[in-house]
C-alpha cells in the first residue's frame, strides 16, 4: 500500500477537525444541559423556538440542517417533557407546527447563562474574542456554501 497519498492523511482532512470540534463542543455543553434535562440537539430546537415561538417542523429542520426523520423523534421527546406542543396547521394539514409550552418558555430563563459560560470556555490565550467571532462567521459561510451545493444537486 502506498503511503504517498498526502490527501488521505487525517491531518489533511477538513472534515476531521470539524467533526472533532463538534463532538468536544457538545461535551462542553453537556453538564449545563443536564441541569435542564435536555440533550444538545434538543437545546438547538429550543433555541430556535425561544427566538421564533412557533415554527413548522420543516422550518426548524431547515435552520438546524436536520431532516424531518431526525427531527421528529427529538420533537416527540420535547413534547413528552411538556416543553413544546405539536399540532397540525389549520391552513395546511400537511404542516406540523411546533409551539413552546409554558414549561418550555420558563426553561429559557434557566438557559440564559449557558451561551456566556460556553463563550468563556473558548476564551483562552490561544484565541481572542475577535478570532472566535471571525471563526464563527467563517463556519456559517462554510455551512451556507455546503448547503447550496447540496441543494443544487
Amino acid at each position: 500500500m502506498s503511503t504517498s497519498c498526502e490527501h488521505l492523511k487525517l491531518d489533511n482532512q477538513l472534515c476531521f477537525p470539524l467533526y472533532a470540534a463538534s463532538r468536544l463542543t457538545t461535551k462542553i455543553y453537556s453538564p449545563h444541559l443536564k441541569l435542564l434535562d435536555i440533550t444538545y440537539p434538543q437545546y438547538l430546537v429550543m433555541l430556535v423556538l425561544w427566538e421564533h415561538k412557533t415554527m413548522s417542523v420543516n422550518a426548524i429542520g431547515s435552520l438546524l440542517f436536520l431532516e424531518s426523520n431526525t427531527l421528529t423523534p427529538l420533537l416527540k421527546r420535547l413534547e413528552q417533557k411538556q416543553l413544546i406542543k405539536r399540532q397540525r396547521s389549520t391552513e395546511d394539514e400537511r404542516t406540523v407546527l411546533i409551539t413552546l409550552k409554558d414549561k418550555g418558555e420558563k426553561l429559557k430563563t434557566k438557559a440564559e447563562q449557558i451561551p456566556l459560560k460556553i463563550k468563556d470556555t473558548f476564551k483562552t490565550d490561544e484565541f481572542s474574542e475577535d478570532e472566535l467571532i471571525s471563526f464563527q462567521s467563517n463556519l456559517i459561510k462554510l455551512l451556507n456554501s455546503i448547503q447550496k451545493q447540496i441543494n443544487n444537486k
